[in-house]
């Protein structure tokens, strides 16, 4: 799907037109307008400054966008417009050369400082310049503000001149009106939109609703010498009402589509668990259980080991322990032992750096081997899930907008 420029400008000027923003400068490919408050809340994401505007009731200065629908054609008005004003400029003066220049006019910083280049124009007056084209991001923000803005209206139809000179009131009857897009989704996509509203005095259901509210003026203004109706049936009613009725309009549907997406779903499966179950047929070595805790027992045993030798020190008060001179002794007298405990530790991590080092590599190679059957069996679960996500046939029903339309 897609949209013309015509298409978006039409769009675009039914939503700056809708929002009371003023048009400044119009043409098939371009329209130059000042934003309304409205609209400037929703497009130009200045929420700092509407905050201060709000809380200190200043005047709002709202900015000026020129938006480019057909950028091709603007550059080529633009071109036309230029070599159009060089044809009626006035002719140079003789002493003047091509290539001399107006002479800049005397101002107080070029006084001081020389020539001062001129600054680009900032503030109120500054207008922006956007291409807004079928796929931007600035035709996506309009979307999105009309989406949010217009998920639900509340419209009167505006009574004739004589209605307003008429001795009794006339009566409006208040009407339910939603919009539903309706999705049928496989590996192909259709998606259908369904406009229907229910009288909320009599329960009446009128499917293509909006082509009646296409031969009315309807304002959001209420109108004068007109009363309106209390309502006889609940929103909460009229709206399950209305799912009712197009949920028995899409079960008379023919849904020979979700036959044949089911079958391409079947074929492609088919083909995944072919090709998937050669792989995991592939026979996988078997690892050695008691190899995976070599590691871990040989360390055991040399923490123990490295406890047994350990000499533990034993700290007697002063009062009851040896002399300075006995402790010395004492001293001296353990520490061959004391060298020959380190020999031993030294030569236990040496026999398990040497156990790390001897381990069997057709273990190591049969570990890894069941370590890549896991990761295919979850590529396999993966694939079947993306395949039934893609291919199962699946109808989602959404209301997009609704509104309430007080009619004649």
């Amino acid at each position: 799907m897609t949209m013309s420029p015509h298409e978006v400008q039409a769009y675009v000027l039914t939503y700056l037109e809708t929002l009371d923003c003023q048009i400044m400068e119009r043409s098939p490919a371009h329209v130059t307008v000042k934003l309304s408050p409205e609209a400037d809340k929703a497009l130009t994401n200045r929420p700092y400054y509407w905050g201060f505007v709000e809380r200190t009731g200043a005047p709002a200065e709202t900015m000026s966008f020129t938006f480019v629908f057909d950028p091709d054609a603007y550059q080529q008005a633009l071109e036309a417009e230029e070599a159009r004003a060089a044809q009626l400029a006035p002719p140079a003066p003789p002493g003047a050369g091509p290539g001399s220049l107006e002479a800049p006019k005397e101002t107080i910083l070029g006084r001081y400082f020389g020539i001062v280049p001129s600054l680009p124009q900032l503030g109120p007056g500054r207008i922006l310049k956007e291409d807004v084209v079928y796929g931007s991001r600035r035709l996506l923000q309009i979307f999105n503000a009309a989406r949010e803005g217009g998920q639900f209206v509340n419209l009167f139809e505006q009574a004739a001149k004589r209605q307003l000179r008429a001795a009794a009131p006339a009566v409006y009857e208040p009407w339910l009106g939603v919009c539903f897009k309706v999705e049928f989704a496989c590996d192909l996509k259709k998606e259908e939109l369904h406009f229907i509203g229910i009288s909320l005095r009599t329960g009446e259901i009128v499917e293509k609703f909006g082509s009646k509210l296409n031969r009315r003026d309807l304002s959001p203004r209420l109108a004068e010498n007109m009363h309106v109706q209390t309502a006889k049936v609940s929103l909460a009613d009229a709206g399950a009402a209305l799912e009712s009725h197009l949920t028995n309009h899409l079960l008379q549907l023919d849904y020979s589509w979700a036959e044949k997406a089911k079958e391409r779903l079947d074929l492609e499966l088919a083909v995944v668990d072919t090709y998937y179950e050669a792989v995991l047929r592939e026979d996988t070595p078997e690892v050695d259980a008691d190899s995976t805790n070599d590691y871990s027992t040989n360390g055991g045993s040399n923490d123990q080991a490295k406890a047994r030798t350990e000499p533990s020190i034993h700290v007697q008060s002063a009062r009851t322990g040896p002399s300075r001179i006995q402790q010395n002794e004492h001293l001296q007298s353990i520490e061959p032992t004391g060298v020959s405990i380190g020999s031993d530790v030294e030569l236990a991590a040496e026999a398990a750096v040497q156990a790390e080092s001897e381990t069997d590599p057709e273990q190591d190679k049969a570990r890894q081997a069941v370590l890549d059957r896991e990761a295919m069996k979850l590529q396999y679960e993966t694939r079947r899930t993306e395949m039934i996500w893609q291919y199962e046939p699946k109808v989602k029903v959404t209301a997009i907008n609704s509104g309430m339309f007080h009619l004649r």
